[in-house]
């Protein structure tokens, strides 16, 4: 299984750096089977059944990007440089992993201040990221973050414009409540609050996970081998809660739909051993054609990378001829591409 197998041409105007607006206008790509067809997100509820259920990722972006400088008294007097840092993930020791550019520019024991309220000590630097212990915990490092970070949009989007304040809301979705992601589950993105009635006057259900998605899910495959690739790890949650929901619409005969595919990755990994389970810790699943899945019977996904492990997720799920031929008709009928774009619903 080759990386190439999984490339495709993508025009860049079809790359989205906003999102429809209201939220439920994209276009939806419904694949059922062999047929193919072009819809709205609002048209969901039209798609789905009574008693199907909904897989949904509760995890909240923080505003992951910070703006700040490095003071330094030296031989010709007190100077200063510009520190941009973009935080992954907490460490058990209290400290942020994150990536510091220009990290020569700061050694360990040096304090980069962000604003007037947060400021941070470099700890250490290992594996090429930066350590940082900042001033603040708890809610009062919740507040003073909201207020001097970005969201951390994805590189893509990121060459094109810088994040603003709109980001705030556009890359967030309804019911984020756990804080901890640097990227949002993209596909939840879509829903707003008439959808959200809509599916329940259809009888859907709702289940809420969480997986505190990391910058690693934008990292290319570096590996020509796919099998070989080894995938970053994500803390996420299957609450006792969730998996007995999930259990019983399996054992209705109903379907189980994750929006995403973090949740997908995440059921799936609270599923290995043959029935879904409550879940908590690290997976770094991976998810390509071969694998088994126990848990999930279609799902709610973005138009993903070339080349990328979401790709060969979808891949697995319904086919990589599929795959190529809903590719080719959502490149050829102009849908909008990754984060910010259109989805698609497939249904093996």
């Amino acid at each position: 299984m080759k990386l190439s197998d999984f490339d495709f041409h993508l025009p860049e105007d079809l790359i989205a750096t906003r999102p429809a607006n209201p939220r439920s206008s994209a276009r939806l790509l419904v694949a059922q089977g062999a047929e193919i067809s072009d819809q709205h997100v609002f048209d969901l509820p039209d798609w789905l059944r009574p008693g199907d259920r909904l897989v949904l990722n509760d995890t909240r972006v923080i505003p992951a990007r910070l703006s700040g400088r490095r003071h330094r008294n030296s031989s010709q007097g007190p100077v200063s440089a510009a520190i941009e840092a973009t935080l992954l993930d907490p460490q058990p020791d209290g400290t942020w992993a994150a990536l510091i550019k220009p990290l020569k520019k700061i050694k360990p024991g040096e304090d980069i201040v962000f604003s007037d309220d947060l400021s941070a000590r470099l700890d250490r630097v290992a594996d090429g990221q930066a350590h940082l212990r900042f001033n603040l915990t708890g809610d009062d490092f919740d507040r003073a973050l909201e207020q001097a970070g970005a969201m951390p949009l994805p590189p893509y989007i990121a060459a094109k414009r810088p994040a603003d304040e709109q980001d705030k809301t556009d890359y967030q979705t309804i019911w984020a409540r756990n804080s901890g992601a640097v990227a949002a589950p993209t596909a939840s993105l879509h829903f707003d609050a008439q959808l959200m009635q809509a599916l329940t006057d259809r009888g859907i259900d709702f289940t809420h996970v969480t997986l505190h998605v990391g910058a690693g899910t934008f990292l290319p495959v570096k590996v020509e081998d796919v099998t070989t690739h080894k995938m970053h790890a994500e803390w996420g949650r299957v609450s006792a809660q969730a998996a007995a929901e999930i259990k019983a619409t399996k054992a209705a005969g109903n379907r189980v739909i994750p929006v995403g595919t973090t949740a997908l990755r995440l059921i799936e990994s609270a599923a290995r051993g043959g029935e879904i389970q409550p879940w908590e810790g690290e997976t770094d699943i991976f998810i390509y054609p071969g694998f088994d899945f126990h848990v999930t019977d279609a799902l709610m996904t973005n138009f993903h990378l070339p080349k990328s492990t979401l790709l060969m997720l979808v891949s697995a799920l319904v086919g990589q001829d599929r795959v190529n031929a809903i590719y080719d008709h959502a490149v050829a009928r102009e849908y909008r591409f990754f984060s910010y774009g259109d989805a698609s619903l497939l249904i093996p």
